[in-house]
């Protein structure tokens, strides 16, 4: 379910100021044309708060970078700080273009340990801790399978894959807690694990870009990578306000408000995904299976405000997309209160929680509230 947030456009402030001559200047009016002097320079660095926005296309998704502020300059110079880091996050650990993560691949699939970063090194260790969390629904090592349905391209045709080798990496059943971790080397205990930080890198990424907004000295921003969304601060005071996308239709299901440290994220089967006879196949692999699963369209979450809430965000909708009918019960894991899901046949299922946020254009014909 892509999630928006809602754009909003300002003008800049023009300002126009007169100047005035005299013969003999009183001093009284020298000190007063000098002090307008003063505050006219002063003014010509600052504007009317606005919203400030900056797009871009990386992470194989749309990116939107909103920033409210008066300041055109300090804005602009936060929001291409914030592109260069995501630029250098999506070529460091792209998981099918030469990376620093393809070739942690290859020498894994050799049987060979390699050392990494201690970026890298420390992504995979709190990508291993969280697939722990959730019995490895959330598995980033299932790359493998992923290529082997064809998502590891921007282009993929509707093709299923070969039985044998999908049978075969089914038997070898690739996860996490194959990955020994010792420092920044990594081994693997099975040659089949392959990692692909698809379901991560994107919180991953919106966390730095908070990180580097506030050493900016920007307070009041909105960040979305694909639907993945961040908050800092408010808009004039006022909360953000986003939309969730309808998995079915191009329209919201429904908006909300988001306050300062919250984030969103989605998990969904309507944007890589591909149909044979009338089934719908999408990239979000059941480890238990290895096959893209079907009991849920999108499953959203929304987590208030904690350390690394972005990762926390693209993470644990994952596990809880895959868990089907109960997907309740793993986004308690990762104490999330506000969720939403769109089961395969439309029904709506929200927490009590998020249902107090929701305004929906058309009201639901099915929806439950659980608590």
């Amino acid at each position: 379910m892509r999630v928006k947030g809602l754009r909003e456009t300002g003008s800049p402030h023009e300002r126009r100021s007169g100047s005035e001559t005299e013969t003999k200047p009183a001093p009284c009016r020298c000190a007063f044309a000098l002090l307008l002097l003063c505050c006219t320079l002063l003014l010509a660095g600052c504007g009317r708060e606005q919203v400030f926005h900056r797009e871009s296309y990386v992470f194989g998704t749309r990116v939107d970078i909103a920033v409210y502020g008066g300041d055109r300059e300090r804005a602009d110079a936060a929001m291409a700080a914030v592109l260069y880091e995501f630029d250098r996050l999506h070529r460091a650990y792209h998981a099918w273009e030469p990376s620093e993560l393809t070739a942690l691949n290859d020498a894994l699939a050799r049987g060979e340990s390699r050392e990494v970063s201690p970026e890298l090194a420390a992504m995979l260790r709190d990508a291993q801790q969280i697939a722990a969390r959730c019995d490895e629904l959330f598995d980033p090592a299932l790359g493998a399978l992923i290529e082997l349905w064809g998502f590891h391209t921007d282009t993929f045709a509707p093709v299923e894959p070969d039985p044998a080798r999908l049978a075969a990496l089914k038997a070898a059943q690739p996860r996490m807690s194959d990955l020994v971790i010792d420092g920044q080397r990594i081994a693997s205990r099975n040659p089949a694990v392959r990692i692909d930080l698809g379901g991560y890198a994107k919180g991953y990424a919106l966390d730095r870009a908070a990180a580097i907004l506030r050493e900016q000295g920007i307070r009041d921003a909105l960040l979305n990578i694909g639907g993945n969304i961040l908050a800092l601060g408010s808009k004039g005071g006022q909360p953000w306000r986003i939309g969730i996308q309808h998995p079915r239709h191009p329209m919201p299901l429904a908006t909300m408000p988001v306050y300062d440290g919250e984030a969103t994220g989605t998990s969904g089967d309507y944007q890589r995904y591909f149909e044979i006879d009338g089934v719908r196949y999408a990239h979000l692999i059941d480890p238990r299976t290895g096959e893209p699963a079907h009991a849920t369209q999108a499953l959203t979450v929304l987590v208030t405000p904690r350390p690394n809430a972005g990762v926390l965000s693209d993470a644990a909708s994952k596990p809880a997309y895959l868990a089907g009918d109960g997907w309740r019960e793993q986004t308690r894991r990762f104490a999330i209160d506000h969720a939403l899901r769109v089961a395969a046949d439309g029904r709506i299922e929200v927490t009590r929680a998020l249902r107090a946020r929701l305004a929906f254009p058309s009201p639901p014909a099915d929806i439950t509230v659980l608590d």
